[in-house]
């Protein structure tokens, strides 16, 4: 069958490698894809959010699956779109995606369902919001914006003055637009962080191997959270038995919440764990495969995931069995200088071959493109240098010996994915 991968960065480059894999991949298409995405599949130069010219390409090259990987066309609609054109698609339908694009609904969702959460209020004005933090007096105080923001609509204030100032660039500023008009206050949890990705019908759901995130741009988790620094898989403080707690307290009560709300979820639900010591907690949902949890993730996926997604799309997955590999894998994300404030572009990247790729790993092309047989940069986070080893050590060594042979102007990475 012909396949559409919707989005242009390192999600959607692993995306296309996997599904490149399976004997039924006739021909792969991305819009808009990148520069590295251009080597493994054609790119389309259409916009994520052009649900009118996609439905138009799908229908005109008979494509047999779409594939949704972004956040925002999913939010508005474009799962929808595809289905009522009659065209195959991967991904939840908008009000099942409001699970990510909508912090208020999802911790209304938990509070309602017995989920466990961190304890919140929501506000849509900054006076009231300020006043709340000023009389509870806990810090870190955790911000949110209510909708999506790249990954990066959060704020962990320190101390009022801090808060203030978050409030001010979230719900005044409008930092994130729209997504502002809101937000929620949340207590703050401490614990490891473990990401789950999880393949769902609506019926059955299948978790994938676990992934750790490394959301803070310098060493030493300092620095502004980002849309993600690096990542290993399998993630070393979410045991066989957490795993079984979380399906039964967390996992499968999603799903069943989701349903009962009149809103299933078809495609990839992200949980964003904490392992508190009072138990496992819900920091976050995503409605689709994380960025950069996918480059670790993916890699270790046995089964075709072709037929995959078409057992969630199809409501079969019960009947698909899954395997994953035992090995370890571990992503080193390049970045621009400056990110993820300000940053450059269009600097020449060297080391890697003609495909984008270097000896010893897998490179997942985030931002960059491509140009009379050159990469360039062209974005925030430029790669994602992929490595699967034996074990942790060893999928790090590799990845990191990968890194040291790329080099552009400004490039910026954490020495420290894993420790």
């Amino acid at each position: 069958m012909k396949i559409l991968v919707v989005g242009g960065g390192g999600r959607e480059h692993v995306l296309v490698r996997k599904l490149k894999e399976s004997p039924r991949a006739e021909k792969i298409y991305c819009a808009p894809g990148n520069g590295g995405i251009s080597r493994d599949a054609e790119c389309i130069p259409l916009s994520a959010m052009d649900l009118k010219g996609i439905i138009s390409f799908a229908k005109k090259k008979e494509i047999g699956l779409v594939v949704v990987a972004p956040d925002d066309p999913l939010a508005a609609g474009m799962v929808d779109a595809l289905e009522n054109a009659g065209i195959r698609a991967f991904g939840p339908r908008a009000k099942a995606a409001e699970i990510e694009s909508s912090k208020v609904f999802s911790k209304d969702l938990m509070k309602k369902y017995g989920i466990p959460t961190a304890g919140y209020q929501v506000f849509n004005r900054p006076d009231a919001a300020l006043d709340f933090i000023r009389r509870r007096a806990k810090y870190p105080a955790v911000i949110k914006a209510d909708g999506l923001a790249l990954g990066k609509g959060v704020i962990l204030a320190s101390n009022f003055e801090e808060a203030k100032a978050g409030i001010k660039t979230i719900m005044e500023d409008k930092k994130f637009g729209a997504s502002g008009d809101r937000v929620v206050v949340e207590e703050f949890l401490t614990g490891p962080e473990v990401s789950v990705l999880a393949f769902t019908d609506g019926k059955c759901i299948r978790p994938m191997v676990s992934s750790k995130d490394h959301k803070r741009a310098l060493d030493g988790n300092k620095g502004l959270n980002t849309g993600g620094m690096g990542t290993i898989s399998p993630n070393p403080y979410y045991t066989p038995e957490i795993a079984r707690q979380c399906e039964r307290e967390i996992f499968l009560p999603t799903v069943r919440a989701m349903n009962e709300e009149g809103r299933t979820f078809k495609g990839c639900l992200y949980f964003g764990l904490m392992l508190t010591p009072d138990g496992p907690r819900v920091i976050e949902y995503n409605s689709r495969f994380g960025d950069p949890e996918a480059q670790v993730v993916l890699p270790r996926l046995k089964t075709d995931l072709v037929d995959i997604m078409e057992a969630v799309a199809d409501g079969t997955l019960e009947q698909q069995p899954i395997e994953w590999s035992k090995e370890a894998c571990a992503c080193v994300v390049m970045a621009s200088g400056g990110y993820p404030v300000a940053y450059k572009k269009g600097y020449e990247i060297s080391g890697l071959d003609k495909n984008g790729q270097v000896e010893g790993a897998t490179v997942f092309h985030a931002g960059t493109a491509y140009r009379d047989g050159k990469f360039y940069t062209n974005g925030g986070r430029v790669l994602g240098i992929t490595a699967l080893g034996r074990d942790l050590p060893q999928a790090l060594e590799k990845a990191y010996a990968a890194v040291s042979k790329i080099h552009f102007k400004e490039e910026q990475y954490r020495h420290d994915i894993g420790k």
